[in-house]
Parts: structure tokens; sequence; C-alpha cells
């Protein structure tokens, strides 16, 4: 038998959905729903104007990735390779066209905006330029010791082609020479800078010098403070920045810990600490070498001998030398709180 205590909560509730049927209570005003806005797409397309007449022309093959491209108040971000960014949710209008300078790589400098119509431009171009005078485009030469010739590597050619091999892709056009000659130091590095740059005339210049400082007897016993290396590392880098080739600074990679004095190793970690103020004295793009190599976890097992990288040391070369010149600035001045890009500005 069912109680008729039993059935007042059915009633209740009956009652309920009768009063919510007919609109009684917790209704929610509505108003008139307000139109979307249209917004376009635009394929943007970042370059490197070799000429600088702001024009894609047939031979310029290079093209620039990891740029921001911003048109009104829409971003998008440069591919490897190809170079293009597209940009979607834009609002019509004439709108102003550029990239943020802060995510261009080392040393690129950048167009003034455009202006655009949209709709009506589905592809843009963006221009950006290098300061290299008449020098060779694309062109990157290692400047340094042994360690740059490539000793110690299987094909003895040391990074120039695992860099190569990195940048072609990335940039879409790149060639990797060295200038290494066995047994220098930075003092003989400093007296064959116009002979190199005649040679080459190379765009970048990748400069790894400091390994054989150490064996100088005053370097050694004095400490880096006494050393010439800071000296001639200046003097490389002002007379390749007067010649309009972009400098990039490397520190000096460490020794084989199983293989060196230890003293050695500290030496240069001393030293390094002055490379690094010199590429903020200089504003130059640097490659912490000697801590990508630290990085691995396994020294030893870089190296061919004392000194020299094997193949898997000089593969961390490259991929060093890589970072340094394609992160985007941001990038690198938060790794160095003064790090700056004013050269050839």
């Amino acid at each position: 038998m069912v109680s008729s205590v039993s059935k007042r909560p059915l009633l209740g509730m009956t009652g309920l959905l009768a009063l919510v049927a007919c609109g009684g209570g917790g209704t929610s005003p509505s108003g008139p729903t307000e139109p979307s806005v249209p917004t376009y797409s635009v394929t943007a397309t970042v370059f490197y104007d070799e000429n600088g007449n702001g024009q894609l022309d047939p031979d310029e093959g290079a093209r620039v990735p990891g740029v921001e491209v911003v048109i009104g108040s829409a971003t998008g971000r440069s591919a490897p390779g190809t170079g293009q960014a597209v940009v979607a949710g834009i609002r019509e209008g004439v709108l102003s066209a550029g990239v943020r300078p802060e995510s261009l790589p080392a040393y690129f400098q950048p167009s003034p905006p455009a202006s655009v119509q949209v709709p009506g431009t589905s592809e843009i171009r963006i221009p950006l330029t290098l300061p290299i005078g008449e020098n060779n485009s694309n062109l990157y030469l290692g400047y340094g010791d042994s360690i740059t010739a490539g000793d110690g590597s299987s094909d003895q050619k040391g990074y120039a082609l695992k860099l190569q091999s990195l940048l072609g892709p990335h940039f879409g056009r790149a060639e990797v020479l060295a200038m290494g000659r066995q047994g220098t130091t930075s003092a003989e590095g400093a007296t064959r800078t116009r002979a190199t740059m005649g040679w080459y005339h190379p765009a970048w210049l990748l400069i790894h010098y400091g390994t054989n400082d150490w064996n100088d007897q005053t370097c050694q016993r004095q400490g880096p403070a006494a050393c010439f290396t800071i000296d001639s590392l200046r003097k490389i880098v002002e007379d390749f920045k007067g010649w309009d080739t972009l400098p990039v600074l490397a520190t000096i990679i460490p020794g084989n810990p199983a293989l060196v004095p230890s003293g050695r190793n500290t030496w240069y970690d001393e030293m390094n600490v002055r490379i690094k103020a010199l590429a903020r004295e200089q504003n130059l793009a640097l490659a912490d070498l000697n801590a990508d190599f630290k990085a691995s976890g396994n020294l030893p097992a870089l190296f061919a001998d004392d000194v020299h990288p094997n193949d898997a040391g000089y593969q961390v070369m490259a991929q060093g030398w890589f970072k340094a010149i394609t992160q985007a600035r941001s990038a690198a001045a938060s790794a160095s709180p003064r790090f700056g890009f004013a050269f050839g500005n």
C-alpha cells in the first residue's frame, strides 16, 4: 500500500514542472545576437633581401624562419625553409604589416612596416637585410686553430658540413667553410685577418680561438688577466666588423678532462668569463660552446684526444653555432641581459 505521505513529493515536483513550463521563475533574458565580424588570412613570406632593393628577386633563395609577422592585431610565425607565415584572424581595413624586431635572428634588420588592404591582399613579402656590404651572402667562415680545421673528425671537416646541413634547410641557403690553422694562438689569428678577408669576403665569421693560448707561459702562469687572448679577439672582431663581416664569438670548448690537467679547464672557464664580456662590449652574437659541451654530461665521449673533438663533439659545436646564428634576439637577450645587436645599425 502506498501512503499519502509518499505521494506529496511527487505532487510537488509536478507542480514545479508546470511552473517551469508556463514560464514561471528562473528564465534568462534574451536579446539580439551580435553579428560575427568576418576575418581573413594573409600569407607572408619573410626573405633575406640580399641586394636591399625591397623586392624578392629570382636569385634570392634565402628565407628567415622564426620571425613573428604582425598584420593589424593578428600574428603568425615564419616557417623554416619557406619563410612563410600564415596570419589568420585579420579584420578588414587598411592595416600595418611588419615584424616584431625582438623575434629576428642576430644582425637581421627589418624594413619599415607596409600598409595592406584586407580583404584584397592574400599574400605579401617582407624583406630583411644584413649589413654585410659587398661580402658574399650566405657564406659562413670558421676562423680558428686545428679545432676549426677539423682535426679529430672522421672526415677532417670538423663542424663545417654539420653546420651547413643545419643552416641550409633552415634558411634555404648556406655555405660553411673553415679557415683553421693547426697550433695557432689568438695572437696569430689577429695577424692574418686582412689576408683571410681578401681570400673569402665572408658574410659571417665564426671565431673560436684560445685553446692554444693556454700553452703560452705568461698566460699559463699569470692567468687569463695577463694573457693576450682578449686583446687579440677584440682586434679580430673589430677588423672584420670594419669590413662589414658579422662576427659570432665562441667561448673556448673544454679539454678532455680524462687527458688534460684540471687547471687547464679552470683556465678556460676564467677566460670564457672575459670572452662573454667582450661579446657584450662589442654587441656580438655569442656561441657558448663551452656550456654546450658541459651540458652533454659526458665530456670524454666528445673527444678524439686531449683537445680535439670527435664527430659527436663537432656535432655539438655545429648545434651551438646554429643556435647563436638563428635564435631570436629576445632569447639571446634573456641569456645575457646587456646583450644587443647594435652592430650594423
